[in-house]
């Protein structure tokens, strides 16, 4: 499994309801998410993150994953 695929299969698996997008920013290791969730909805964009890193925290820690810029919209703006 692709670090790309990784990264979606552990989010989706924190966030049931999550819309996702997900792409490679540079080099493997730098990515851009635009993410959509009730889980996140309503609380502080430093929850959030803290939320989205959670899953993804031993990637972040080995360096697998650099960079993740991350854009949280609400689930009933999500466009496909």
């Amino acid at each position: 499994m692709s670090l790309g695929q990784t990264i979606v299969e552990r989010l989706k698996a924190a966030f049931p309801d999550v819309r996702l997008k997900l792409e490679d920013s540079g080099g493997g290791n730098h990515w851009d998410l635009t993410i959509a969730s009730d889980a996140l909805k309503g609380v502080s964009k430093v929850k959030q993150h803290q939320a989205i890193y959670k899953p993804l925290r031993d990637l972040i820690d080995s360096n697998e994953v650099h960079a993740l810029k991350i854009s949280v919209v609400a689930l009933d703006d999500w466009e496909e």
